[in-house]
């Protein structure tokens, strides 16, 4: 018998290990933080990867998982350089986002370098909608979150809004640290990728300073959505100090 899954608030989807975490580490924690139970779901095990094996990368997920305090993690298993947008694995995740239940869902944004990101990103929002219709799956009572958000990869976007993480930042920055197999770490003996540099990790601080000046504050994650957003109250927001 499969364990009953908890309930979620926020359910992020990573097309590999450490795609989270460098995409929105700081949001998830920052809405821990805020009291909502997060997830992260990433669909392959990485083990195309050029540095580090499958299990090195399960066990740094599970550090970085204790680091950024989610409350669910798995991995689907899907074949990583091949992710396909199929009914099967449209399947896999409209049971993930019906059992947990999510308020919003996380995803890669749709254009990027790496295909797998592109796939992963369709797949996440088929799956979104489907998983509302209630003669798919109709086993499982139907649930779908009222958003997807995408998160910025490779490729840039005009970002419809920010996120503030300049207290979470350093979290996210130690998240990252804790693939150890992935990002710069001069005492790992596999051959030096573009990931693996120190210029690539340094870049992180430097698109989150980036999109947090462009919102006025210190670090911030960029995110874009589809949909056009409505607010009942908008002084809240636009009256925000600007630090």
């Amino acid at each position: 018998m499969k364990p009953k899954l908890p309930r979620l608030d926020i359910l992020a989807f990573g097309p590999h290990p450490d795609d989270v975490e460098l995409g929105c580490g700081g949001t998830l924690f920052k809405l821990k933080n805020l009291g909502y139970h997060t997830g992260i779901i990433d669909l392959t095990a990485g083990e195309l990867g050029s540095r580090g094996t499958v299990v090195q990368r399960a066990r740094e997920a599970a550090a970085a998982s204790r680091i950024l305090k989610l409350d669910f993690r798995t991995n689907l298993h899907l074949p990583d350089g091949h992710i396909e947008v199929n009914l099967e694995n449209r399947n896999k995740l409209i049971q993930f986002i019906r059992q947990t239940r999510p308020v919003l869902l996380f995803a890669p944004y749709f254009d990027d370098r790496h295909p797998d990101h592109i796939h992963a990103s369709q797949l996440v929002t088929e799956s979104w909608f489907y998983a509302g219709v209630k003669k798919i799956l109709p086993e499982i009572p139907v649930h779908r979150p009222f958003r997807v958000i995408y998160y910025m990869a490779k490729y840039e976007f005009t970002p419809n809004f920010v996120i503030d993480i300049s207290q979470e930042f350093p979290i996210k920055y130690k998240a990252l640290k804790a693939y150890k197999s992935q990002f710069y770490n001069p005492e790992w003996p596999e051959e030096q990728t573009f990931i693996s540099s120190q210029w690539f990790l340094e870049s992180v601080e430097f698109r989150a300073r980036h999109y947090g000046w462009m919102a006025g504050v210190k670090y911030g994650e960029p995110f874009w959505i589809k949909e056009t957003l409505a607010l009942d109250d908008p002084v809240p927001i636009f009256s925000r100090k600007i630090s």
